[in-house]
């Protein structure tokens, strides 16, 4: 009885976010976003293809962004430039993204798909290694961003909070992507797959450090593969 109501459950997610897609957020994708999406996963394998973010979580994020009137954001992990155009087609026509990876080439894979967008003025890419570049934005003065979204190296996620909290201002929000960790973080570690169980060490303990950070107000959202939005509030 209990494998039955696993296996229910398991058909009932899978159904559910089927539905969000198809009958949600894929008519609501924008035209360049969705070009980018399936170039980009018939480019690469299904492994790589799922580094950018799921439609429902990019109309989500748009939506933030609008709501903030955000207009100076950091993105620190940028493949193919999903979550980046996404940033770039919600900001005003002077908002300015610095976008940071250390590999150039998969941005350029996106590049075309941004510029056919019209919106490629707003995007100073960075190829850097993200504790570096941003600690160069510090050095260089340029704070009070409004809001920052992170998907890059997991074990480094809580060094790139100390800094970004000294780069986005206060009531400024900073979005952490893939803090389910596949689910992972919910499981032992001998139910998890071997290629996954570092990085869930580390999503535990930073989801862990979160919980006791008094300088942000936070909420885990069960979206895509789990964005925890961090407002600053010291």
């Amino acid at each position: 009885m209990a494998n039955y109501h696993s296996d229910k459950n398991i058909l009932k997610s899978t159904a559910l976010l089927q539905y969000i897609l198809k009958a949600n957020a894929y008519p609501r994708e924008h035209e360049q976003l969705k070009e980018l999406r399936e170039s980009t996963f018939n480019k690469f394998d299904k492994s790589g293809s799922v580094m950018n973010v799921p439609v429902d979580e990019g109309l989500f994020l748009s939506m933030l962004l609008k709501l903030m009137n955000a207009k100076k954001t950091i993105e620190v992990g940028v493949y193919t430039g999903y979550s980046l155009l996404t940033t770039a087609l919600a900001l005003p026509a002077d908002g300015r993204i610095t976008a940071i990876d250390m590999d150039r080439k998969p941005f350029e894979f996106g590049l075309p798909f941004i510029r056919k967008a019209g919106v490629d003025h707003k995007i100073n890419f960075v190829e850097s290694k993200a504790l570096v570049a941003l600690n160069n934005l510090l050095n260089d003065g340029k704070k009070d961003f409004d809001f920052a979204f992170v998907d890059a190296m997991k074990s480094e996620y809580i060094e790139y909070h100390e800094l970004l909290l000294k780069l986005v201002k206060v009531g400024g929000v900073i979005a952490y992507d893939n803090t389910l960790w596949f689910g992972s973080v919910a499981l032992s570690d001998n139910e998890v797959d071997e290629h996954l169980r570092e990085s869930k060490v580390h999503i535990q303990r930073f989801n862990a450090f979160l919980v006791k950070d008094s300088r942000v107000e936070i909420a885990l959202l069960s979206i895509g593969d789990g964005v925890t939005l961090c407002r600053r509030i010291k």
